[in-house]
Protein backbone atom coordinates (compact mmCIF):
# COMPACT_ATOMS: atom_id res chain seq x y z
CA UNK A 1 0.00 0.00 0.00
CA UNK A 2 2.91 2.60 0.88
CA UNK A 3 4.57 1.42 -2.30
CA UNK A 4 2.26 2.37 -4.17
CA UNK A 5 0.89 5.78 -2.92
CA UNK A 6 5.04 6.32 -2.61
CA UNK A 7 4.85 7.68 -6.98
CA UNK A 8 1.44 9.81 -5.93
CA UNK A 9 3.26 11.90 -2.91
CA UNK A 10 6.64 12.11 -5.32
CA UNK A 11 4.29 13.80 -8.37
CA UNK A 12 2.40 15.46 -5.81
CA UNK A 13 5.65 17.21 -4.26
CA UNK A 14 7.14 17.93 -7.49
CA UNK A 15 4.07 19.46 -8.66
CA UNK A 16 3.93 21.65 -5.21
CA UNK A 17 8.01 22.35 -5.74
CA UNK A 18 7.25 23.59 -9.37
CA UNK A 19 4.74 25.66 -8.53
CA UNK A 20 6.44 27.37 -5.87
CA UNK A 21 8.78 27.84 -7.77
CA UNK A 22 6.96 29.66 -10.68
CA UNK A 23 5.05 32.00 -7.99
CA UNK A 24 8.71 32.87 -7.09
CA UNK A 25 9.59 33.91 -10.69
CA UNK A 26 6.27 36.06 -11.28
CA UNK A 27 6.17 38.03 -7.73
CA UNK A 28 10.06 38.58 -8.73
CA UNK A 29 9.23 39.74 -12.24
CA UNK A 30 6.35 41.86 -11.06
CA UNK A 31 5.68 42.44 -7.76
CA UNK A 32 7.64 46.56 -7.28
CA UNK A 33 6.92 46.42 -2.99
CA UNK A 34 9.78 44.13 -1.75
CA UNK A 35 7.42 43.63 1.58
CA UNK A 36 4.59 42.72 -0.40
CA UNK A 37 6.84 40.30 -2.85
CA UNK A 38 8.62 38.57 0.20
CA UNK A 39 5.40 37.79 1.80
CA UNK A 40 4.17 36.33 -1.29
CA UNK A 41 7.38 34.23 -2.12
CA UNK A 42 7.11 32.85 1.92
CA UNK A 43 3.77 32.18 1.68
CA UNK A 44 4.20 30.03 -1.57
CA UNK A 45 7.06 27.73 -0.12
CA UNK A 46 5.39 27.71 3.22
CA UNK A 47 1.91 26.15 1.73
CA UNK A 48 2.26 25.41 -1.66
CA UNK A 49 -1.21 24.14 -2.56
CA UNK A 50 -2.56 27.00 -0.65
CA UNK A 51 0.13 30.13 -1.44
CA UNK A 52 -0.22 29.33 -5.05
CA UNK A 53 -4.05 29.32 -5.36
CA UNK A 54 -4.12 32.44 -3.46
CA UNK A 55 -1.27 34.28 -4.90
CA UNK A 56 -2.92 33.39 -8.38
CA UNK A 57 -6.74 34.83 -7.35
CA UNK A 58 -5.31 37.85 -5.27
CA UNK A 59 -1.98 38.62 -6.49
CA UNK A 60 -1.75 38.53 -10.52
CA UNK A 61 -2.12 42.23 -11.18
CA UNK A 62 -4.84 41.40 -14.27
CA UNK A 63 -5.93 45.00 -14.66
CA UNK A 64 -3.31 46.09 -15.84
CA UNK A 65 -2.62 43.89 -18.40
CA UNK A 66 -5.96 44.02 -19.71
CA UNK A 67 -5.90 48.17 -19.46
CA UNK A 68 -2.79 47.78 -21.64
CA UNK A 69 -4.74 46.07 -24.10
CA UNK A 70 -7.73 48.79 -24.12
CA UNK A 71 -5.38 51.58 -24.19
CA UNK A 72 -3.09 50.98 -27.11
CA UNK A 73 -5.74 52.99 -28.64
CA UNK A 74 -6.29 55.36 -25.93
CA UNK A 75 -9.41 58.10 -25.67
CA UNK A 76 -8.22 61.50 -25.31
CA UNK A 77 -9.09 65.10 -25.05
CA UNK A 78 -8.86 67.30 -28.24
CA UNK A 79 -5.68 68.97 -28.13
CA UNK A 80 -5.47 71.96 -25.92
CA UNK A 81 -2.63 74.52 -25.47
CA UNK A 82 -0.24 74.46 -22.89
CA UNK A 83 0.66 76.91 -20.21
CA UNK A 84 3.32 78.18 -18.08
CA UNK A 85 1.07 79.58 -14.63
CA UNK A 86 2.16 82.58 -12.93
CA UNK A 87 3.15 81.33 -9.42
CA UNK A 88 5.53 81.66 -6.89
CA UNK A 89 9.02 81.09 -8.44
CA UNK A 90 9.87 78.16 -5.83
CA UNK A 91 6.73 76.11 -7.34
CA UNK A 92 7.88 76.07 -11.35
CA UNK A 93 9.65 72.91 -11.11
CA UNK A 94 6.65 71.50 -9.29
CA UNK A 95 5.10 72.36 -13.08
CA UNK A 96 7.87 70.21 -14.57
CA UNK A 97 7.46 67.39 -11.78
CA UNK A 98 3.55 67.25 -12.84
CA UNK A 99 3.79 67.41 -16.05
CA UNK A 100 6.37 64.21 -16.32
CA UNK A 101 3.97 62.85 -13.58
CA UNK A 102 0.69 62.70 -15.13
CA UNK A 103 1.39 62.74 -18.85
CA UNK A 104 -0.73 65.51 -19.28
CA UNK A 105 -0.65 69.68 -19.80
CA UNK A 106 -1.05 71.82 -17.23
CA UNK A 107 -4.63 73.97 -19.21
CA UNK A 108 -5.54 77.90 -18.71
CA UNK A 109 -8.94 79.14 -18.71
CA UNK A 110 -10.74 77.20 -15.86
CA UNK A 111 -13.06 78.10 -12.91
CA UNK A 112 -13.47 76.15 -10.55
CA UNK A 113 -16.28 76.58 -7.61
CA UNK A 114 -16.47 74.52 -4.53
CA UNK A 115 -20.27 73.24 -3.14
CA UNK A 116 -20.11 72.53 0.11
CA UNK A 117 -21.82 69.08 1.51
CA UNK A 118 -25.15 67.70 -0.37
CA UNK A 119 -27.01 70.38 0.67
CA UNK A 120 -24.91 72.63 -2.32
CA UNK A 121 -23.36 69.72 -4.39
CA UNK A 122 -27.07 67.80 -5.54
CA UNK A 123 -28.63 70.97 -6.46
CA UNK A 124 -26.16 71.74 -8.64
CA UNK A 125 -25.63 68.50 -10.12
CA UNK A 126 -29.10 68.02 -10.73
CA UNK A 127 -29.64 71.32 -12.38
CA UNK A 128 -27.26 70.97 -14.74
CA UNK A 129 -28.43 67.43 -15.13
CA UNK A 130 -32.12 68.99 -15.92
CA UNK A 131 -30.36 71.64 -18.26
CA UNK A 132 -28.31 69.46 -20.47
CA UNK A 133 -28.32 69.35 -24.55
CA UNK A 134 -26.38 66.88 -25.77
CA UNK A 135 -24.63 64.00 -23.27
CA UNK A 136 -24.33 63.35 -19.61
CA UNK A 137 -21.80 61.08 -18.08
CA UNK A 138 -21.24 60.25 -14.43
CA UNK A 139 -19.52 57.81 -12.44
CA UNK A 140 -19.78 57.19 -8.65
CA UNK A 141 -18.55 55.09 -6.00
CA UNK A 142 -21.51 54.87 -3.68
CA UNK A 143 -25.11 55.44 -5.51
CA UNK A 144 -27.52 54.29 -3.46
CA UNK A 145 -31.31 53.78 -4.51
CA UNK A 146 -32.42 56.17 -1.04
CA UNK A 147 -34.24 60.03 -1.43
CA UNK A 148 -31.41 61.52 -3.46
CA UNK A 149 -30.94 58.58 -5.49
CA UNK A 150 -34.03 58.53 -6.81
CA UNK A 151 -34.04 62.28 -8.09
CA UNK A 152 -30.54 61.35 -9.43
CA UNK A 153 -32.29 58.71 -11.22
CA UNK A 154 -35.40 60.46 -12.31
CA UNK A 155 -32.98 63.05 -14.12
CA UNK A 156 -31.04 61.13 -15.55
CA UNK A 157 -33.87 58.82 -16.99
CA UNK A 158 -35.88 62.30 -18.28
CA UNK A 159 -32.71 63.54 -20.07
CA UNK A 160 -32.36 60.20 -21.58
CA UNK A 161 -35.93 59.78 -22.86
CA UNK A 162 -35.52 63.42 -24.32
CA UNK A 163 -32.72 62.69 -26.01
CA UNK A 164 -29.33 63.18 -24.27
CA UNK A 165 -26.84 60.67 -24.42
CA UNK A 166 -26.39 59.32 -21.24
CA UNK A 167 -23.68 56.93 -19.47
CA UNK A 168 -23.34 56.04 -16.07
CA UNK A 169 -20.59 53.83 -14.74
CA UNK A 170 -21.33 52.80 -11.27
CA UNK A 171 -18.10 51.16 -9.35
CA UNK A 172 -18.89 47.38 -8.55
CA UNK A 173 -18.67 47.08 -4.82
CA UNK A 174 -19.37 50.90 -3.40
CA UNK A 175 -22.39 50.45 -6.13
CA UNK A 176 -23.82 47.45 -4.40
CA UNK A 177 -22.34 44.46 -4.98
CA UNK A 178 -25.23 42.00 -4.41
CA UNK A 179 -27.88 44.48 -3.85
CA UNK A 180 -27.45 47.12 -6.77
CA UNK A 181 -31.13 48.98 -6.38
CA UNK A 182 -29.75 52.09 -8.51
CA UNK A 183 -28.20 49.86 -11.19
CA UNK A 184 -31.24 47.84 -11.72
CA UNK A 185 -34.02 51.25 -11.58
CA UNK A 186 -31.41 52.84 -14.21
CA UNK A 187 -31.49 49.71 -16.46
CA UNK A 188 -34.93 49.40 -16.16
CA UNK A 189 -35.54 52.90 -17.24
CA UNK A 190 -33.09 52.56 -20.45
CA UNK A 191 -30.18 54.32 -19.42
CA UNK A 192 -26.99 52.86 -20.13
CA UNK A 193 -25.27 51.49 -16.83
CA UNK A 194 -22.09 49.54 -16.21
CA UNK A 195 -20.70 48.16 -13.13
CA UNK A 196 -17.02 48.33 -12.79
CA UNK A 197 -15.19 45.37 -12.16
CA UNK A 198 -18.33 43.27 -10.95
CA UNK A 199 -18.65 39.64 -11.81
CA UNK A 200 -20.21 36.75 -9.44
CA UNK A 201 -17.77 34.38 -10.78
CA UNK A 202 -15.14 32.77 -8.31
CA UNK A 203 -12.35 33.08 -10.55
CA UNK A 204 -12.98 37.05 -10.95
CA UNK A 205 -13.41 37.55 -6.57
CA UNK A 206 -9.80 39.29 -6.72
CA UNK A 207 -11.58 41.79 -8.63
CA UNK A 208 -13.20 42.83 -4.90
CA UNK A 209 -9.93 44.66 -3.55
CA UNK A 210 -9.84 46.67 -6.73
CA UNK A 211 -12.36 49.65 -7.01
CA UNK A 212 -13.70 52.55 -9.15
CA UNK A 213 -12.98 55.34 -6.32
CA UNK A 214 -13.69 58.46 -9.05
CA UNK A 215 -16.99 60.95 -8.59
CA UNK A 216 -17.78 62.12 -11.86
CA UNK A 217 -20.64 64.07 -13.47
CA UNK A 218 -19.91 65.81 -16.99
CA UNK A 219 -22.88 67.74 -18.42
CA UNK A 220 -22.13 68.45 -22.67
CA UNK A 221 -18.40 67.88 -22.13
CA UNK A 222 -18.45 71.45 -20.98
CA UNK A 223 -19.58 71.35 -16.78
CA UNK A 224 -17.88 69.00 -14.82
CA UNK A 225 -18.14 67.88 -11.05
CA UNK A 226 -15.81 66.42 -8.97
CA UNK A 227 -14.57 65.58 -5.49
CA UNK A 228 -15.31 63.62 -2.47
CA UNK A 229 -19.11 63.39 -2.60
CA UNK A 230 -21.21 60.46 -3.43
CA UNK A 231 -24.59 59.94 -3.79
CA UNK A 232 -26.54 58.81 -0.67
CA UNK A 233 -28.71 60.54 1.79
CA UNK A 234 -25.98 60.72 4.48
CA UNK A 235 -24.36 63.47 2.53
CA UNK A 236 -27.33 65.66 3.60
CA UNK A 237 -28.37 67.81 6.80
CA UNK A 238 -28.68 65.19 8.70
CA UNK A 239 -31.54 67.60 11.16
CA UNK A 240 -33.81 66.43 8.24
CA UNK A 241 -33.57 63.20 7.50
CA UNK A 242 -35.27 61.60 10.17
CA UNK A 243 -35.17 57.99 11.12
CA UNK A 244 -31.86 57.87 8.63
CA UNK A 245 -30.29 60.57 11.22
CA UNK A 246 -30.84 57.59 13.76
CA UNK A 247 -29.36 55.07 11.54
CA UNK A 248 -26.16 56.51 10.00
CA UNK A 249 -23.98 59.46 10.71
CA UNK A 250 -24.13 62.81 8.77
CA UNK A 251 -21.38 62.96 6.09
CA UNK A 252 -19.34 66.62 5.38
CA UNK A 253 -17.90 66.95 1.99
CA UNK A 254 -16.52 69.00 -0.47
CA UNK A 255 -17.14 68.91 -4.06
CA UNK A 256 -16.95 70.83 -6.94
CA UNK A 257 -18.02 72.48 -9.90
CA UNK A 258 -15.23 73.03 -12.83
CA UNK A 259 -15.83 74.80 -16.30
CA UNK A 260 -13.09 75.53 -19.30
CA UNK A 261 -10.77 72.79 -21.17
CA UNK A 262 -10.02 70.41 -17.83
CA UNK A 263 -13.45 69.33 -18.35
CA UNK A 264 -11.62 67.83 -21.67
CA UNK A 265 -9.54 65.75 -20.03
CA UNK A 266 -11.81 64.66 -17.07
CA UNK A 267 -13.82 63.18 -20.28
CA UNK A 268 -11.18 61.62 -21.82
CA UNK A 269 -10.33 59.91 -17.59
CA UNK A 270 -14.72 58.42 -17.92
CA UNK A 271 -14.25 57.33 -21.64
CA UNK A 272 -11.11 55.52 -20.53
CA UNK A 273 -12.82 53.82 -17.91
CA UNK A 274 -15.95 53.25 -19.83
CA UNK A 275 -13.81 51.46 -22.76
CA UNK A 276 -12.27 49.15 -20.43
CA UNK A 277 -15.77 48.06 -18.69
CA UNK A 278 -17.56 47.94 -21.52
CA UNK A 279 -15.79 48.44 -25.25
CA UNK A 280 -17.94 51.24 -26.26
CA UNK A 281 -15.71 54.11 -27.41
CA UNK A 282 -16.69 57.84 -26.66
CA UNK A 283 -15.58 59.70 -29.42
CA UNK A 284 -16.06 63.07 -31.30
CA UNK A 285 -17.86 66.55 -30.24
CA UNK A 286 -20.74 64.79 -28.75
CA UNK A 287 -18.62 64.30 -25.90
CA UNK A 288 -15.28 66.05 -26.85
CA UNK A 289 -16.88 69.37 -27.93
CA UNK A 290 -14.05 72.07 -28.42
CA UNK A 291 -13.68 74.30 -25.55
CA UNK A 292 -12.25 77.26 -26.22
CA UNK A 293 -10.46 79.30 -22.85
CA UNK A 294 -11.81 82.51 -24.48
CA UNK A 295 -15.35 81.67 -24.17
CA UNK A 296 -17.89 82.61 -21.56
CA UNK A 297 -16.59 80.04 -18.95
CA UNK A 298 -13.19 81.85 -19.24
CA UNK A 299 -11.62 81.78 -15.73
CA UNK A 300 -8.43 82.76 -14.21
CA UNK A 301 -7.03 78.87 -12.90
CA UNK A 302 -4.78 76.69 -14.21
CA UNK A 303 -5.90 72.81 -14.25
CA UNK A 304 -4.27 69.32 -14.73
CA UNK A 305 -6.32 65.98 -14.25
CA UNK A 306 -4.07 63.32 -12.39
CA UNK A 307 -5.41 59.75 -12.06
CA UNK A 308 -4.21 56.64 -10.39
CA UNK A 309 -4.34 53.07 -10.36
CA UNK A 310 -3.40 49.57 -10.12
CA UNK A 311 -2.21 49.54 -14.11
CA UNK A 312 -0.13 52.29 -15.83
CA UNK A 313 -1.16 54.97 -13.49
CA UNK A 314 -0.09 53.42 -10.16
CA UNK A 315 1.00 55.57 -7.74
CA UNK A 316 0.82 58.78 -9.73
CA UNK A 317 -1.15 61.26 -7.72
CA UNK A 318 1.33 59.67 -4.64
CA UNK A 319 3.99 61.18 -6.47
CA UNK A 320 2.73 64.46 -7.02
CA UNK A 321 1.49 64.46 -3.62
CA UNK A 322 5.33 64.27 -2.36
CA UNK A 323 6.51 66.82 -5.39
CA UNK A 324 4.23 69.25 -4.15
CA UNK A 325 5.64 69.13 -0.43
CA UNK A 326 8.58 68.75 -1.44
CA UNK A 327 7.92 72.06 -3.31
CA UNK A 328 6.59 73.40 -0.76
CA UNK A 329 8.33 76.24 1.21
CA UNK A 330 5.78 77.84 3.78
CA UNK A 331 2.49 75.84 4.41
CA UNK A 332 0.82 72.71 3.71
CA UNK A 333 -2.84 71.87 4.37
CA UNK A 334 -3.92 68.46 3.91
CA UNK A 335 -7.83 67.62 4.97
CA UNK A 336 -8.93 64.02 4.33
CA UNK A 337 -11.27 61.15 5.93
CA UNK A 338 -8.48 58.69 6.36
CA UNK A 339 -4.75 59.09 6.80
CA UNK A 340 -3.06 55.62 5.94
CA UNK A 341 0.21 56.86 4.37
CA UNK A 342 2.99 54.88 3.41
CA UNK A 343 6.42 55.37 4.76
CA UNK A 344 7.35 57.42 1.91
CA UNK A 345 4.68 59.52 2.22
CA UNK A 346 4.65 60.26 5.92
CA UNK A 347 8.55 61.11 6.10
CA UNK A 348 8.80 63.17 2.98
CA UNK A 349 6.09 65.24 5.47
CA UNK A 350 7.94 64.96 8.70
CA UNK A 351 11.12 66.05 6.87
CA UNK A 352 8.47 69.23 5.23
CA UNK A 353 7.72 69.88 8.81
CA UNK A 354 11.50 69.56 10.11
CA UNK A 355 12.78 71.87 7.28
CA UNK A 356 10.38 74.51 8.88
CA UNK A 357 7.27 74.05 6.75
CA UNK A 358 3.91 74.66 8.73
CA UNK A 359 1.98 71.21 7.72
CA UNK A 360 -1.05 70.81 9.09
CA UNK A 361 -3.11 67.76 8.94
CA UNK A 362 -7.10 67.64 9.64
CA UNK A 363 -8.50 64.05 9.73
CA UNK A 364 -11.59 63.18 11.54
CA UNK A 365 -11.58 63.02 15.01
CA UNK A 366 -13.90 59.67 14.40
CA UNK A 367 -14.64 58.47 10.91
CA UNK A 368 -17.09 55.81 9.75
CA UNK A 369 -14.64 52.65 10.50
CA UNK A 370 -13.09 52.13 14.10
CA UNK A 371 -10.44 50.15 13.11
CA UNK A 372 -9.22 53.03 11.05
CA UNK A 373 -9.42 55.45 13.30
CA UNK A 374 -7.29 53.53 15.75
CA UNK A 375 -4.43 52.33 12.85
CA UNK A 376 -4.45 55.82 11.69
CA UNK A 377 -3.62 57.50 15.42
CA UNK A 378 0.08 55.51 16.06
CA UNK A 379 1.20 57.15 12.69
CA UNK A 380 -0.14 61.01 12.78
CA UNK A 381 0.79 61.55 16.44
CA UNK A 382 4.70 60.44 15.16
CA UNK A 383 4.12 62.94 12.71
CA UNK A 384 2.82 65.31 15.57
CA UNK A 385 6.28 64.13 17.12
CA UNK A 386 7.80 65.78 14.51
CA UNK A 387 6.62 69.04 14.42
CA UNK A 388 3.57 68.47 11.89
CA UNK A 389 0.13 70.12 13.18
CA UNK A 390 -2.00 67.30 13.66
CA UNK A 391 -5.71 68.32 14.33
CA UNK A 392 -9.23 66.05 14.78
CA UNK A 393 -12.17 67.29 13.11
CA UNK A 394 -15.10 67.68 14.92
CA UNK A 395 -18.41 65.39 13.97
CA UNK A 396 -19.99 65.21 11.96
CA UNK A 397 -17.50 62.92 9.82
CA UNK A 398 -15.38 65.14 7.57
CA UNK A 399 -15.29 63.24 4.14
CA UNK A 400 -13.48 66.34 2.19
CA UNK A 401 -10.65 65.33 0.28
CA UNK A 402 -8.11 68.93 -0.01
CA UNK A 403 -4.66 69.93 0.09
CA UNK A 404 -3.10 73.23 -0.53
CA UNK A 405 0.58 74.46 -0.48
CA UNK A 406 1.85 77.98 -0.39
CA UNK A 407 -1.25 80.00 -0.75
CA UNK A 408 -0.92 79.03 -4.51
CA UNK A 409 -1.61 75.47 -5.48
CA UNK A 410 -4.11 73.45 -4.53
CA UNK A 411 -5.51 69.30 -5.05
CA UNK A 412 -9.12 68.12 -4.75
CA UNK A 413 -10.32 65.17 -5.74
CA UNK A 414 -11.33 61.58 -4.71
CA UNK A 415 -8.36 60.15 -3.31
CA UNK A 416 -7.61 60.03 0.60
CA UNK A 417 -4.55 59.86 2.05
CA UNK A 418 -3.82 55.77 2.36
CA UNK A 419 -1.93 52.88 0.68
CA UNK A 420 -6.11 51.62 -0.69
CA UNK A 421 -6.05 55.10 -2.42
CA UNK A 422 -3.06 55.48 -3.58
CA UNK A 423 -2.33 52.33 -5.01
CA UNK A 424 -5.12 50.13 -4.93
CA UNK A 425 -8.06 52.20 -6.00
CA UNK A 426 -8.43 54.12 -9.24
CA UNK A 427 -8.87 57.53 -8.46
CA UNK A 428 -8.98 61.03 -9.96
CA UNK A 429 -7.67 64.35 -8.71
CA UNK A 430 -7.49 67.66 -10.02
CA UNK A 431 -4.09 70.12 -9.54
CA UNK A 432 -5.76 73.51 -8.97
CA UNK A 433 -3.29 76.76 -9.73
CA UNK A 434 -4.62 79.58 -8.53
CA UNK A 435 -4.14 82.11 -5.21
CA UNK A 436 -7.46 82.94 -5.74
CA UNK A 437 -9.12 79.38 -5.48
CA UNK A 438 -6.37 78.40 -3.18
CA UNK A 439 -7.66 81.34 -0.69
CA UNK A 440 -11.08 80.09 -0.78
CA UNK A 441 -10.15 76.19 -0.15
CA UNK A 442 -7.84 77.58 3.13
CA UNK A 443 -10.91 79.31 3.82
CA UNK A 444 -13.03 76.35 3.94
CA UNK A 445 -10.26 74.59 5.47
CA UNK A 446 -10.17 77.42 8.39
CA UNK A 447 -13.81 76.82 8.91
CA UNK A 448 -13.48 73.28 9.74
CA UNK A 449 -13.84 72.98 13.28
CA UNK A 450 -10.96 70.85 14.73
CA UNK A 451 -8.72 70.59 18.28
CA UNK A 452 -4.78 69.87 18.24
CA UNK A 453 -3.65 66.34 18.98
CA UNK A 454 -1.30 65.50 21.83
CA UNK A 455 1.15 62.98 21.05
CA UNK A 456 1.01 61.78 24.90
CA UNK A 457 -3.23 61.57 25.65
CA UNK A 458 -3.54 57.89 25.26
CA UNK A 459 -2.86 55.35 27.82
CA UNK A 460 -0.21 52.25 27.21
CA UNK A 461 -2.84 49.65 26.34
CA UNK A 462 -4.72 52.71 23.84
CA UNK A 463 -0.64 52.45 22.23
CA UNK A 464 -1.09 49.09 21.75
CA UNK A 465 -4.37 48.39 20.15
CA UNK A 466 -3.18 51.34 18.06
CA UNK A 467 -0.10 50.14 16.82
CA UNK A 468 -1.49 46.23 16.70
CA UNK A 469 -4.63 48.27 14.15
CA UNK A 470 -1.52 49.32 12.40
CA UNK A 471 -0.10 46.34 11.40
CA UNK A 472 -3.12 45.94 8.81
CA UNK A 473 -2.46 49.25 6.98
CA UNK A 474 -1.80 47.35 3.77
CA UNK A 475 -5.34 45.74 3.63
CA UNK A 476 -7.07 48.57 5.37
Amino acid sequence: MIADASPFWTALAIVQVLGSAAVTAHVLLRQRNPVSAAAWIGLAWLAPAFGAALYVLLGVNRIERRGQRLRRRPVTAPDQPACCAIAPAHLIPLDRAASEITGRPLLAGNTAAPLQHGEAAYPAMLDAIAAARHSIVLSSYIFRHDGIGRRFIAALSAAQARGVAVRVLLDGVGGGYFNAGAYRHLRRTAVPVARFLHSHLPWRMPLLNLRSHKKLLIVDGRIGFTGGVNIGDENLDITSRGRLARRRRGIRDTHFRLCGPIVGQMMATFAEDWAFTTRETLRGPLWFPPISPAGRHTGDTFARVATSGPDHDIERIKLLMMAAITAARHRIRIVTPYFLPDDALATTLALAALRGTRVEIIVADRSDYRLLDWAMRDGLLALARAGCDVLWSAAPFNHSKLMTVDGAWCLIGSANWDMRSLRLNFELNVELRDPATTAAIDALIDATPARRANPRERTIPIRLRDAAARLLLPYL
